[in-house]
């Protein structure tokens, strides 16, 4: 069985949007993620015809990647509050909570939107472990990382 995990490995994880382009644009500058060749915003003014579609971004070390999928509707998750689960999400670290706070800041900047620490509405500012929703409503977890949070 561990020969057969050699075989395979994780490319990217792929998000449905209705609008390509912006939620890339979020996840770019959120991440510091580069667009993949041919896939960068087109000059002012001119169509964006693969922001239609599909579009894919990299990590600078070659990691698993971000891409995005065009669709018509999109039933964003409700969860944790209604029927509509997650269905799957993302988990981003920062190194201390500091950072955890100035991310904060950045996420709401870039459009996203806070939906709960530790799905706990009481939790203060000590709080290490937040879940936010992108601009199309996916969620996705920013924590510090374990290494700080045993230090």
């Amino acid at each position: 069985m561990a020969n057969d995990a050699c075989r395979i490995r994780l490319v990217q994880t792929v998000l449905d949007s209705t609008d390509a382009r912006k939620l890339a644009e979020f996840y770019r500058s959120l991440l510091g993620l580069d667009y993949a060749e041919g896939d960068e915003p087109p000059p002012a003014g001119q169509p964006d015809e693969r922001g239609r579609d599909w579009l894919v971004l990299r990590t600078p070390g070659g990691g698993p990647q971000l891409a995005f999928q065009q669709v018509e509707r999109l039933r964003a998750p409700d969860w944790p509050d209604g029927p509509v689960p997650q269905q799957m999400h993302l988990d981003l670290s920062v190194a201390s909570l500091e950072e955890l706070r100035n991310q904060h800041e950045r996420v709401l900047t870039l459009g996203g939107s806070l939906l709960s620490n530790r799905d706990r509405p009481d939790a203060d500012d000590e709080e290490r472990f937040r879940v936010y929703r992108d601009p199309e409503g996916h969620p996705f977890c920013v924590f510090v990382a374990e290494a700080e949070r045993d230090a």
